[in-house]
């Protein structure tokens, strides 16, 4: 039977990814074997990557030469209907919200976006293209995002140095990059680090310097984003779990009742019109902001750590500005 378009392009995709992962090269016997196809198929198949524009290279072993895929080559280009091209949109927007400073592949990302979106959404999505175009650049940033990025597609160690918010010194870890994830105004990538033996997260404008190993690894197949931070807040997922109990007054009760703020809440309606919502979250810190964006329209029921601390910033505040209050 005759193979089909669709199972030689899964193949390439596959091919392409199998060589990725593996920098030093595979032989076509090697490939071949994996795949459990015929040494003629797998030549074919590395003349169809390099006519489609994906850079292969060849050493010089004229009895069983290694190929590979240069680095940084550039994913093919995708397909995609009107709504999957908006929802992109949407989420190139608050990507754009989450850095705070200019990064030439999501400007890139973006631009190359908006030439395929319909003209209303894409002037939107250019002016969006102008703003971030204006913004600082910072190279060590760039520099340790592409190669942080690369260790992640590529299953690949990276040696980096990092500064952390409250330490003086620059630390070097060889970490394991799993997946990054967009925060508010920064973004961090969540990476096994073999300094201290775990998995812990590491904001990308701490790293310093970047470099990318040869030394490959596996990514445990359960630890997707969605799983490991579905208790989360924000991007903290590896603090002890707690129960958070809130009380809405009834003047923002449709406010509260218009989204889902995480997947654990529990809201109930109270008689005076009110809400209670129960949530578990991994730790309190970065759903403190959040509490008190609603000032006094919500109280804290527990935990009781948490109320005291609140109660203790909301009299330091009153102290604050008891002397310029009228």
């Amino acid at each position: 039977m005759a193979e089909s378009i669709r199972d030689k392009q899964a193949r390439l995709l596959r091919l392409t990814h199998l060589l990725y992962r593996h920098p030093e090269g595979l032989t076509v016997r090697e490939m071949a074997r994996l795949f459990g196809v015929s040494s003629r198929t797998i030549q074919r198949d590395l003349k169809a990557l390099e006519e489609s524009g994906v850079p292969i290279w060849q050493d010089d072993d004229e009895e069983r030469p290694r190929y590979g895929i240069v680095e940084g080559y550039y994913i093919p280009p995708l397909q995609l209907t009107l709504g999957e091209a908006t929802a992109l949109y949407l989420a190139a927007r608050l990507l754009c919200r989450s850095v705070d400073e200019r990064n030439p592949h999501i400007v890139q990302a973006i631009a190359q976006l908006a030439t395929v979106l319909p003209e209303n959404l894409a002037r939107a999505l250019q002016d969006t293209v102008t703003v971030l175009a204006t913004q600082k650049e910072d190279l060590d940033f760039r520099h340790a995002f592409e190669t942080v990025a690369l260790g992640w597609a590529a299953g690949r160690k990276v040696r980096i140095w990092y500064q952390a918010a409250r330490r003086p010194d620059v630390r070097e870890h060889i970490i394991r990059p799993y997946f990054m994830e967009p925060g508010h105004k920064a973004l961090y990538v969540v990476a096994y680090t073999e300094t201290y033996g775990r998995v812990i997260t590491f904001k990308m404008e701490r790293i310093r310097r970047a470099e990318l190993l040869d030394e490959t690894f596996d990514l445990p197949p359960d630890f997707l984003p969605a799983r490991v931070l579905r208790q989360s807040w924000g991007i903290v997922w590896d603090a002890s779990v707690e129960e958070v109990v809130l009380r809405f007054s009834p003047d923002v009760a449709r406010r509260v009742d218009e989204n889902v703020w995480h997947p654990s809440q529990e809201i109930e309606e109270l008689p005076d019109g009110g809400r209670l919502m129960r949530l578990r979250v991994s730790g309190t810190l970065e759903i403190e902001p959040w509490i008190k964006s609603w000032g006094a329209a919500v109280e804290v029921l527990a935990p009781e750590s948490l109320r005291r601390k609140i109660a203790d910033e909301a009299r330091a505040l009153v102290a604050m500005y008891e002397g310029t209050a009228e």
